[in-house]
């Protein structure tokens, strides 16, 4: 059987397990990672293989993939794309997926997260790059100012982000920042993993990956 991302989205196990992982996350202190991010995630990586001629079902799984890779934050945010991708494992197993189609996504999801990440299928790549360009002022859910940590201040710095995808040549990810909440370097110091992530995820999808932040192109 062939699941849909649509099936995916509606089905109610995933989006309890969707908020309740977000509720775990919100009292450990993390940013927002609710439906706002798993949207944005499951749109942007199949809108890179769409991009870059990958068959629509690579396509479609990309988005199941990206809607369901931080479910296992439910559980642990410790070893969660491991977890989350034994979950989704048994979610697509019950509802009679395509074992093809399983094996895909749930390397996809685990193999996301920066300690154990690495692209190891078109997949994978696109939600690399997916997860790790979400990076915006919105998912910050502290608002006092005074108390932000270094995490908070990095991604409250970040007034507009844009990514876009030059077929052939690279995938850019285009931030403008407030300089005087956080600096470039604060920046780097926290990113720098997810940067690294995201130029091997490119390198596997035959693109280069470029940072471009307020006018100028950091990698």
């Amino acid at each position: 059987m062939k699941i849909t991302f649509e099936d995916i989205r509606n089905n109610k196990a995933v989006q309890t397990y969707i908020q309740k992982a977000d509720e775990s996350l919100a009292a450990l202190g993390y940013t927002e990672h609710s439906f706002s991010h798993v949207m944005r995630v499951a749109g942007l990586a199949g809108e890179i293989l769409v991009t870059l001629d990958f068959d629509a079902r690579q396509a479609e799984l990309a988005r199941i993939a990206g809607y369901l890779h931080d479910i296992g934050n439910v559980i642990n945010r410790i070893d969660h794309a491991q977890s989350g991708a034994v979950m989704a494992f048994r979610i697509l197993d019950k509802m009679g997926a395509d074992s093809e189609d399983i094996a895909t996504i749930i390397s996809a999801i685990g193999n996301h997260d920066e300690s154990t990440a690495y692209p190891v299928n078109s997949v994978a790549a696109a939600l690399i790059l997916a997860d790790k360009t979400d990076v915006r002022y919105t998912r910050v859910r502290n608002r006092d100012i005074a108390k932000f940590d270094i995490h908070d201040r990095v991604n409250y710095s970040v007034k507009e982000s844009r990514v876009e995808i030059v077929k052939g040549s690279h995938i850019e990810l285009e931030l403008k920042i407030d300089t005087e909440m956080c600096s470039v370097m604060d920046y780097f110091e926290i990113f720098l993993d997810r940067m690294i992530l995201c130029r091997k995820a490119a390198e596997k999808l035959g693109l280069s990956f470029w940072l471009v932040i307020n006018g100028q192109r950091m990698i």
